[in-house]
């Protein structure tokens, strides 16, 4: 299984043979011809071909005769053309001047008055699919319509149709690849050594602004969050945005330090300077010179430490143990945290002056329940990963697993949910699709628990009540499947587009 950019990519590469701008010009040219031809040929004074725009109900483009300077857009209501297009169906009128109709203000507009008007749809004999129109025009002098020139107007409609479905076709699947293309561009919009940062929440998408604002700006950060949100990743991020992006990103985790190392890890040491020290040792804050110092869960370095790391920041400087050399830093600081400091400083466990002395911004990641929009996205990118490094290939998710990704509460985070997506490659089959049954307990707890699946708690026997919320589950899943297209969304649920509408609205769910 490739990548989804590389598919995206070798499609776009295949598109690529047939440029867009000559698919247009060709179209283009070939409804031109017929506009010109089917006059002649039909004996009339005038034609004009209408071409529908693609996954639309409107009429984009027109060519026809005398037209040359004048734009005709005939609505779907109240026309002819429209009641054609909508029908699929052939309109005679051979007394046109004798009602009223879109035609009276056209004939306002170009300056001639049609009295007999022959409509057909260009459509696809296979699939009934119209792409648009083609109507013939003719003054009172010029004779009346028959049965035969339907028939003869429908069989050129058809030969029409065949070229105009091909563009329209390949214009579809370059629109397609574009499409795809800006989603994955939109959900990985920033990426960690090609590691792609999903961000389809407004939340996410706010943290990824902060980002590439302080990134250009070489000012100390704060990233505050709860433990598995990323926060390590944020900081990478604005380091590799950063104009020191290609000098040491030196990560520390100031819980994992034993308090009687701390000195000697952050400034390094000489030769003897303790009982082990054989060798002259630089500390994480030579290592970070001229690139960006990360300290993670910065609330647990030790007291006794925090006064040399208040002077290294404000003086820039500072000295190895048991050395007396004086050695100057230029570093970046960003810090990570899942406390709240200010509290620590308020009772005597964090000196206060270290405190305002660490950042001037501060960026909040959002924990994964907060971010909703995020998990099936974020599912789907680990599933096709854990698939890469482990050569699986399990086809994806069963919806009631998706659906009980999007309920659960994730209290480790993304961690947590990589790390279930991990779990469930491993128990599922090549070529399989993963049930809800092979999820950890944890989750599979969750989803016993009523209404834990986002409906009610359905304790009741009262039929129309699971009616309306099955029903709300499955135009949900359908708006989500055809990314809130709702023509497509009524065809999968069998309803037509109207009535779609009318759910929408009744349950809330626009």
């Amino acid at each position: 299984m490739l990548p989804i950019k590389t598919e995206i990519s070798h499609l776009r590469k295949r598109l690529a043979q047939v440029s867009t701008s000559r698919i247009l010009d060709d179209h283009k040219e070939s409804v031109i011809f017929y506009t010109k031809i089917l006059p002649t040929l039909m004996r009339v004074e005038r034609c004009t071909i209408f071409i529908m725009e693609i996954g639309s109900n409107r009429i984009c483009s027109m060519f026809g005769t005398g037209l040359e300077e004048i734009r005709i857009v005939p609505p779907m209501d109240g026309s002819v053309v429209g009641r054609v297009i909508s029908t699929g169906k052939s309109v005679i009128d051979n007394d046109l001047t004798s009602h009223q109709g879109y035609h009276i203000q056209i004939a306002e507009q170009t300056g001639f008055a049609c009295h007999s008007m022959l409509c057909s749809p260009i459509k696809a004999k296979d699939d009934n699919q119209v792409f648009g129109a083609v109507q013939l025009l003719n003054k009172l002098d010029r004779g009346v319509f028959s049965e035969d020139d339907r028939l003869q107007l429908e069989e050129v409609a058809y030969i029409l149709s065949t070229s105009i479905k091909s563009t329209a076709f390949n214009q579809e699947i370059l629109h397609i690849a574009d499409f795809l293309g800006q989603e994955v561009d939109r959900l990985g919009q920033s990426s960690v050594r090609g590691k792609l940062f999903i961000a389809e929440s407004p939340a996410m998408r706010e943290v990824l602004h902060l980002v590439k604002v302080v990134s250009t700006t070489p000012i100390n950060v704060m990233i505050l969050g709860e433990n598995g949100t990323g926060k390590e990743l944020i900081a990478r991020m604005i380091h590799e945005q950063s104009a020191r992006k290609t000098k040491p990103f030196v990560p520390v985790n100031c819980a994992c330090i034993p308090e009687s190392l701390v000195e000697s890890e952050f400034f390094g040491h000489e030769r003897g300077a303790f009982t082990g020290a054989d060798s002259s040792r630089k500390g994480k804050f030579e290592d970070a010179d001229s690139g960006t110092l990360f300290l993670d869960e910065i609330a647990e370095m030790p007291l006794t430490v925090q006064p040399k790391i208040l002077r290294a920041l404000e003086e820039q400087e500072g000295q190895r143990l048991g050395g007396n050399k004086t050695i100057s830093y230029d570093l970046r600081l960003i810090c990570a945290t899942n406390k709240d400091i200010s509290v620590l400083v308020k009772k005597g466990l964090f000196r206060e002056d270290l405190y305002f002395r660490l950042f001037s911004v501060e960026i909040t990641v959002p924990p994964l329940r907060r971010r909703r929009e995020d998990i099936l996205p974020l599912a789907l990118h680990f599933l096709e990963q854990t698939n890469l490094r482990y050569a699986r290939n399990v086809a994806g998710f069963d919806t009631d697993v998706l659906d009980l990704f999007e309920q659960y509460q994730w209290p480790g985070n993304v961690r947590q949910l990589i790390r279930e997506v991990e779990r469930l490659v491993a128990l599922t089959a090549d070529n399989e699709i993963i049930r809800l049954s092979q999820c950890s307990s944890p989750l599979q707890e969750f989803s016993q628990i009523p209404g834990s699946n986002g409906g009610p708690a359905l304790t009741s026997l009262s039929i129309p009540e699971h009616v309306t919320y099955l029903e709300k589950k499955l135009i949900e899943k359908a708006m989500k499947i055809s990314n809130g297209n709702k023509s497509q969304a009524a065809k999968q649920l069998c309803l037509t587009r109207q009535c779609l509408a009318q759910k929408l609205k009744r349950y809330r769910l626009l």
